[in-house]
């Protein structure tokens, strides 16, 4: 349907990003703009996103009777459901236009910040109960895969790193502001007992009060204000395509290269962002003052969200295939770096470890930025737009994938060393494939 017979509110009638001229009278402000408004709703939708790695640690000791098993299911849960929903994002854009798609799934983020305040004040809620809560904080990992390609829509391929740097890198703090913030914000009584009654959280014989709900609640004015201004600020582009029509991307070996590599890049970041916390707990907990988990868990996060940011506008100037290289050689290193402190002695091995897990960190910030300043440049603005919100569901897969498989690797070996090492050779993979076909001199897609 042509964008002129829809309304106006929401369509917009011309967008030529890669014209100067009109890039300087009309565009730049209303791409900017829509930059900071799906930016502040991504930021939110991560930490929907990842609330629930927050929480699980706590769970056992306020009363929830919980296997490790079931906890790191509950951790992996909303990386299955995000993966999946960005299948369905990633096709929204073109359909329903930035306006109405950034509105609506804002809100529908209030599901499971709600019902999450709700589950977590009733140690007798059933597992059941907890899985499907943490399936729909998935909602907000699906989100990325409808507010990405709409951001790439706006901009001229020169700014394209720049942007998508900063959209994602920002949008990733969500990850580093739930883990830093939980904490905190559970210790007292957000607003008396409106919010609900305290649990009591014991810890080493210790007991103490905690208002695990404030977690979740702190968060919905802020996503109620995101729905605001997404309805009264964004605009869509015209650029239009039902679902069949978007299938073409599949056709090119490219969208499935580009999937390989935004797996290792943005699939290490979020599943090492979910699985980090009890990864700390499995492998010191066991030790006389071991450090908690969440007073470390978000520098991990917030490390990967720097350096993404960082390596935006150097994508800009030197290519994006040579960043994603550096990221994966990186990613390699620190992986087999890690394998050796997995297994302590005491808790003079832990700062070695933190390091190299906040190398992982870094050199996979770097890749997210990298490998979406590729995209653009490989496919035209219809495709690209959909092979990034097509990778990015797919490797939204990685907290469910890390969860699982460094779950599995520690209920068999002791260890998540085993993990590290198979996640080694994916990188390792992944360096030939990008150096092959994008990064050498003569390569077919250089980029």
């Amino acid at each position: 349907m042509n964008p002129k017979h829809q309304d106006p509110k929401t369509w917009l009638s011309r967008w030529e990003p890669e014209n100067p001229e009109f890039w300087e009278s009309a565009g730049k402000a209303l791409a900017w703009q829509t930059l900071w408004v799906t930016t502040f709703s991504l930021t939110l939708c991560f930490i929907t996103w990842f609330v629930v790695s927050a929480l699980v640690v706590r769970l056992p000791a306020v009363g929830f009777e919980l296997s490790t098993s079931q906890l790191f299911w509950l951790a992996a849960m909303p990386g299955l459901a995000g993966g999946t929903l960005r299948i369905i994002w990633a096709f929204l854009p073109p359909v329903v236009g930035t306006r109405h798609l950034v509105t609506f799934s804002n809100l529908l983020l209030l599901i499971p910040l709600l019902g999450w305040a709700w589950a977590v004040q009733n140690v007798d809620t059933p597992y059941w109960v907890l899985m499907l809560l943490a399936f729909l904080a998935g909602v907000g990992g699906g989100n990325f895969s409808g507010f990405m390609p709409s951001t790439s829509y706006f901009f001229p391929r020169k700014l394209l790193g720049t942007a998508l740097a900063l959209q994602a890198g920002l949008g990733n703090f969500g990850v580093s502001v739930v883990q830093f913030v939980t904490p905190w914000i559970i210790g007292f009584a957000l607003l008396g007992p409106l919010l609900g009654d305290p649990q009591t959280l014991t810890r080493a014989g210790v007991s103490t009060s905690v208002w695990l709900q404030n977690a979740l609640l702190i968060y919905v004015p802020f996503v109620l204000l995101a729905s605001l201004l997404a309805w009264n600020l964004l605009k869509s582009v015209p650029i239009r395509a039902n679902l069949a029509e978007q299938f073409d991307i599949f056709r090119d070996k490219h969208t499935w290269f580009q999937t390989s590599l935004y797996i290792m890049t943005l699939s290490s970041f979020t599943g090492y962002s979910a699985t980090f916390p009890l990864l700390i707990k499995t492998a010191y907990g066991g030790f006389e003052g071991a450090p908690d988990p969440l007073t470390f868990a978000f520098l991990g996060p917030l490390v990967g969200s720097l350096s993404r940011i960082v390596a935006g506008p150097l994508t800009d100037r030197l290519g994006g295939a040579f960043w994603t290289q550096i990221s994966g050689l990186g990613l390699l290193f620190s992986a087999i770096g890690v394998t050796f402190f997995l297994r302590p002695d005491s808790l003079a091995d832990f700062p070695w470890f933190v390091t190299f897990m906040l190398l992982l960190f870094f050199f996979a910030g770097i890749g997210n930025a990298s490998t979406f300043k590729q995209m653009p440049m490989i496919f035209e603005p219809r495709k690209a737009g959909g092979v990034i919100g097509w990778t990015a569901a797919i490797a939204a897969y990685g907290p469910f994938v890390v969860s699982v498989l460094m779950g599995a690797a520690i209920a068999s070996t002791g260890s998540a060393a085993a993990f590290f090492v198979g996640a080694a050779v994916f990188y390792a993979l992944n360096v030939a494939l990008n150096w092959y076909y994008y990064a050498r001199k003569g390569a077919e897609k250089p980029c």
